[in-house]
């Protein structure tokens, strides 16, 4: 069942981000404006933010009441009935292990009542919503900030290093262990992706129109790009820390941080802010949304686009939250690595680009570290089946 649900959360991941990709090319290039005679760029990447994180609140929210046990409370639905949902895990496991006690990453927690109550749990496990969704919000201006000092294929190799920050930060802030293997894979997954993109012949692409090229200005788009990843590292890290704590599913984790999201997007994009170099480029005292409106009504070709990445990003992200939930950020950081290495492939099959022997032996490590992550998952799912049969045997025994 297991291996079941990664293949259908790395299809969804992989058709609807596909669709995603295509739809933010568009919104990167020119609209005509209604008059006929000129053409603009759509620069409101807030805005962008705001509609997707609307969209995904809104099916988050759906498919928690559909897929939800009739007669449940608003509460108990939208994972904020802590104590009921800690009562039922605890039930389960003294059912299905003969004892009161559970095991979470190698420590044991008994059942007695927690030493919060409910409310006060309920408003810590928002403020770790709230606290992602700034992390969220947040670290997107940066990005975009970064390709302004930087390459976009130097923005891309950063970005290929992802798994890098997401294992630091959770054993920076959490204090987390990893076995092993999961170190080698991190380390073959960034060096092969590095190698790949390190050895292509694609020129690099003009990092801005300002014409800040000097040493001075890449020393900046890097700081951006460091900051945006040590944000996302964050952001992955205590996604797990909250699974781990509050028992929540991944569905409940999107609809808050989602929510979250619109709202303090929607703050920065309607308040008439000074001009805050990276988190609000507006110049003077304009609302970001109302120059985005603005140009919604001059270029309505812009409307297909905009609807086409915001659902494609929410339904995308039911996926990448249920994978989430049962895989864990390294699993899900890795899906979305591949994912850009199986683009490259269908982009070189495709549109007959030609690879590098430097590009193909990248590629070889990335696929070789995934193998690696393969055959231990295989080989834990082997031992935990024996020792299954193993106990069963004893009950019979009895």
């Amino acid at each position: 069942m297991s291996v079941l649900r990664l293949g259908l959360c790395v299809l969804g991941v992989y058709s609807m981000f596909l669709l995603w990709a295509v739809a933010q090319e568009r919104l990167s290039v020119p609209f005509q404006h209604i008059d006929g005679q000129s053409t603009h760029k759509f620069k409101s990447a807030l805005f962008l933010g705001t509609c997707q994180s609307f969209l995904s609140s809104l099916s988050a929210l759906a498919y928690i009441v559909i897929r939800g046990k009739s007669g449940s409370s608003l509460s108990s639905l939208l994972g904020l009935d802590l104590a009921s949902m800690a009562q039922m895990n605890n039930s389960s496991n003294s059912k299905t292990n003969g004892s009161s006690s559970t095991k979470v990453n190698g420590h044991t927690h008994s059942p007695s009542a927690p030493s919060h109550t409910s409310s006060s749990t309920s408003k810590a496990l928002l403020l770790c919503y709230l606290q992602v969704s700034a992390f969220i919000t947040l670290a997107a201006p940066f990005g975009f900030a970064a390709l302004s000092y930087i390459t976009y294929p130097t923005m891309v190799l950063g970005k290929s290093c992802k798994l890098v920050p997401v294992m630091l930060m959770n054993v920076v802030m959490y204090r987390r262990r990893f076995a092993p293997h999961k170190y080698v894979v991190v380390a073959m997954v960034t060096a092969g992706i590095s190698v790949f993109m390190g050895f292509g012949n694609e020129k690099p692409s003009k990092a801005s129109s300002n014409g800040e090229q000097g040493s001075y200005g890449q020393l900046i788009g890097i700081l951006y790009l460091v900051i945006n990843l040590i944000l996302d590292g964050a952001v992955n890290s205590t996604q797990d820390e909250v699974f781990v704590r509050y028992k929540v599913t991944g569905q409940q984790m999107m609809f808050w941080i989602n929510l979250f999201c619109t709202l303090l997007s929607t703050t920065l994009g309607t308040l008439p802010l000074p001009h805050i170099p990276v988190l609000h480029p507006s110049s003077g005292l304009q609302s970001e949304f109302a120059n985005a409106i603005g140009f919604i009504r001059t270029h309505p070709s812009v409307v297909v686009p905009l609807v086409q990445f915001s659902l494609t990003g929410a339904l995308g992200q039911l996926f990448i939250f249920e994978t989430l939930q049962h895989f864990g950020s390294l699993t899900l950081v890795m899906i979305t690595l591949t994912r850009k290495m199986f683009t490259m492939v269908l982009s070189v099959v495709v549109y007959d680009h030609k690879l590098t022997v430097g590009q193909w032996v990248g590629a070889g490590i990335v696929f070789g570290g995934i193998s690696v992550e393969a055959w231990v998952k295989r080989k834990e799912v082997h031992a935990k089946r024996v020792l299954q049969e193993k106990e069963k045997a004893k009950i019979k025994s009895l």
